[in-house]
C-alpha cells in the first residue's frame, strides 16, 4: 500500500489570526445583538407611552370619582363615575395593550380615592429573546383639601320660597338642605387639616336684617330721626266729601198709615265708629209704601275722618336700640307698642336709570351712598342707615282707591316683610350652621340689589367690618373669599310695600315718578355692584334655583361660577359642585 499524504497542520496561532470565512458567524451574532437593542427601544417606548397614558387615565378616574361624592359617601354612582372617566381616557386598542384593570377604593367614605390600574403590553422585538410581555402599573389618588376660606351666603327667602316643588318639598326647605350638605361637604375635607373656613349669612327679600349689626358696630351709624310714610291722628279737622246715597231695607211691616210707619221709626242720629277709623256718622230713615207693607229704609251719611294719611317724622332714638316705643297710630288713635325687628332702609341714593363700576372711577354715578360698600357714616343722615318701621308705614290712596302722594283721608297698613338676620363670618360647628339654615323663612318680594349690597358689605377687606375680615388665621396662610349668591327669581320690585328704599311710589329714591323703569333701575345697581365685589378679589358664585339664569345673573357671576336648579337634587349638585371648587379638589401622591 501506498502511504498517505502528509497533511501539513499549521500553527493555532496563525488560525486565531486567519478571519478568513468568519464573516457570516459574526455578522450573525451582531445582527442579534441589534434586535435585541433596537427591540428593546421600541418596546420600551411603546412601554413609557402606554404607562403615562395610563397614568393620566388613573389620574381623572379618580378626580371623577371624587368630584361625584356626596353626601351618600363613596357610594356605586361615585365607583361608576370613576370608572367610566377611566375607561373614557384609556383604550387598549390604541395603546395595544390587554387585560386593562382599574380598581378605585376609598377607606374613608370618599374623602380620598385611591387606585391601582394595570395593563399588559404584548412585545413586538423583544420576544425574541424571551420577553414576550409587559405589564405596566400605576397608582393614583385623589382627595379634596381646603385651604384658608371665607364663604359668604347670600339667599334668597322671597315669598316664592315658599312654593312647593314636585314631592311636597318647598323650595326654602330644599335651600335648608343644600346647605346644610355644602357645610358637611367643606367640614369632612378639612377635619384633619388647620385651614380655617368661616361662614356669613345674608338672608334678604325686600330688605335686609341688619340692623343689630350695625348697632353694635356703631349706634350712631343709624339716624334718630327719620321721615316715614304713615297716619297722623288729627280728628275732626278733614271733611270727608263721600256720602252712602244707597238706601238699605232696614225692615219691613205692615202698617195702616205711613205716619204710623213714620212714628216707629228710630232715632234719626246714631254715632258709632266703623271699622276702626273713628268715623263720624248720622243714620238717617225713611218709610216707603209698597202694596201693604211699609218698608223702613236706612242710609249713612259719613262725617270727618280722625287719620289723616301722610308722610311724618319719628324719633327714632330709641328704637335703633330696640327699645319698646309707643306711637298713636292704632285704630282709634290708639296707642301701639313696636320693638324693632333690625331690618333697614337703605342710606342716601340718586334717582338714576344707570350705574356701572370700574377700577379707576369705582361706580358712577357718583352720589348713591347706598352703592357704597366702604364709605364710613358722618355726621350727616345721609350717610346713616335707618330702621325700617312698619308699624308706623301705611301707603295711601283716595276715594276711588286710587294711589295719591297727596294727603289723603284713605291709607291701609303697608307689608311686613322682614327676613332673618344677617350673620357675620365665623367659624360654626355643624349644629350651629344648621340652626342658621333651618332659620331662613320665605318672606316679601326679589330685591337682588340689597342682597348683594350687603354681601359685599360684609365680606369687603375695605369695609366696615375689615378689622374681623382681615383677621389672620393662625396658620398664617392666605384667605381665598367666595361669595354664593342664589335667587329663585328675576328683580322683581313693589312701588307700594315697604323696603330698603322705603316706599318707593311716595318716596321716589329709585324711580322719577314711583313706577316707572323700576326693575330696571334696581337692575343697574345690582350689576354694578357685581362688579365692585369681584374687583376686591372676591369670587362670585351664582345659583339659578327654578328659574333661568337672565344674562344679568350671568354677568354678576365670576367666570364659571353660574348654574341653573330646576329641582331639589338639582339645587343639591350645585351647591356640591361650588363646595369641591372653593375646596380646591386635586389629584395627591
Amino acid at each position: 500500500m501506498g502511504q498517505a499524504p502528509k497533511i501539513k497542520m499549521r500553527p493555532v496561532q496563525q488560525l486565531i489570526r486567519d478571519t478568513a470565512g468568519n464573516v457570516l458567524p459574526i455578522a450573525a451574532i451582531g445582527l442579534l445583538v441589534g434586535i435585541v437593542i433596537i427591540g428593546s427601544a421600541v418596546d420600551l417606548s411603546r412601554n413609557y407611552l402606554a404607562k403615562e397614558q395610563l397614568q393620566t387615565a388613573c389620574d381623572a378616574g379618580v378626580l371623577a370619582g371624587r368630584r361625584t361624592v356626596t353626601t351618600n359617601g363613596w357610594d356605586t354612582a361615585s365607583q361608576n363615575a370613576a370608572k367610566a372617566y377611566f375607561n373614557t381616557n384609556y383604550n387598549d386598542n390604541a395603546q395595544t395593550t390587554r387585560l386593562t384593570t382599574f380598581n378605585p377604593v376609598s377607606s374613608d367614605d370618599g374623602n380620598t380615592i385611591t387606585a391601582t390600574a394595570t395593563t399588559v403590553l404584548d412585545t413586538l422585538l423583544m420576544r425574541v429573546v424571551g420577553k414576550d410581555t409587559i405589564t405596566v402599573t400605576v397608582t393614583c389618588g385623589s382627595s379634596m383639601g381646603v385651604g384658608n376660606a371665607d364663604i359668604m351666603m347670600v339667599l334668597d327667602t322671597t315669598g316664592s320660597m315658599a312654593n312647593s316643588l314636585s314631592g311636597g318639598q318647598t323650595r326654602i326647605q330644599a335651600l335648608r338642605a343644600a346647605v346644610k350638605n355644602f357645610y358637611q361637604t367643606m367640614s369632612a375635607a378639612t377635619g384633619a387639616s388647620n385651614a380655617r373656613v368661616r361662614y356669613g349669612f345674608v338672608p334678604f327679600s325686600s330688605t335686609v336684617n341688619v340692623g343689630r349689626l350695625i348697632n353694635d358696630l356703631d349706634p350712631r351709624y343709624l339716624v334718630d330721626s327719620r321721615q316715614y310714610q304713615s297716619r297722623v291722628w288729627e280728628p275732626g279737622t278733614t271733611a270727608d266729601k263721600d256720602t252712602n246715597t244707597d238706601w238699605k231695607l232696614y225692615s219691613s211691616k205692615a202698617y195702616s198709615s205711613s205716619s204710623k210707619c213714620s212714628s216707629d221709626l228710630p232715632s234719626t242720629t246714631n254715632f258709632t265708629d266703623v271699622s276702626g277709623q273713628s268715623k263720624q256718622q248720622r243714620t238717617e230713615y225713611s218709610c216707603r209704601d209698597s202694596g201693604y207693607y211699609y218698608y223702613i229704609y236706612s242710609r249713612i251719611t259719613t262725617r270727618p275722618y280722625a287719620f289723616n294719611y301722610r308722610a311724618a317724622t319719628y324719633d327714632t332714638s330709641a328704637y335703633k336700640n330696640f327699645n319698646k316705643v309707643t306711637t298713636r297710630t292704632g285704630d282709634g288713635g290708639t296707642n301701639v307698642s313696636s320693638t324693632w325687628a333690625g331690618c333697614i332702609e337703605e342710606r342716601s341714593t340718586i334717582a338714576q336709570a344707570n350705574f356701572s363700576y370700574s377700577s379707576a372711577t369705582g361706580i358712577t354715578p357718583t352720589g348713591a351712598l347706598d352703592l357704597n360698600l366702604d364709605g364710613i357714616p358722618s355726621s350727616d343722615d345721609k350717610t346713616k342707615w335707618a330702621p325700617m318701621w312698619p308699624e308706623v308705614g301705611y301707603y295711601r290712596y283716595t276715594s276711588s282707591n286710587r294711589y295719591t302722594t297727596s294727603n289723603s283721608l284713605y291709607g291701609a297698613k303697608t307689608a311686613l316683610y322682614c327676613p332673618v338676620e344677617s350673620r357675620l363670618l365665623s367659624t360654626m360647628d355643624k349644629d350651629g350652621f344648621a340652626k342658621v339654615a333651618d332659620s331662613l323663612t320665605p318672606i316679601g318680594g326679589t330685591y337682588l340689589d340689597i342682597g348683594m349690597i350687603w354681601g359685599g358689605r360684609l365680606l369687603s377687606p375695605q369695609g366696615l367690618w375689615r378689622g374681623l375680615v382681615n383677621d389672620d388665621p393662625d396658620n398664617g396662610g392666605e384667605v381665598a373669599r367666595h361669595l354664593i349668591f342664589m335667587t329663585d327669581g328675576e328683580m322683581e320690585p313693589n312701588a307700594y310695600i315697604q323696603q330698603a328704599w322705603g316706599m318707593e311710589y311716595w318716596d321716589r329714591r329709585v324711580t322719577s315718578d314711583g313706577t316707572t323703569s323700576d326693575e330696571a333701575r334696581h337692575t343697574a345697581r345690582f350689576r354694578a355692584v357685581c362688579e365692585a365685589i369681584k374687583d376686591k378679589g372676591i369670587r362670585i358664585w351664582v345659583v339659578a334655583f327654578t328659574s333661568a339664569l337672565s344674562d344679568d345673573l350671568k354677568a354678576c357671576a365670576s367666570d364659571s361660577s353660574s348654574y341653573v336648579a330646576g329641582n331639589a337634587a338639582e339645587l343639591n349638585s350645585a351647591f356640591q359642585e361650588i363646595a369641591k371648587q372653593v375646596g380646591e379638589l386635586r389629584v395627591v401622591e
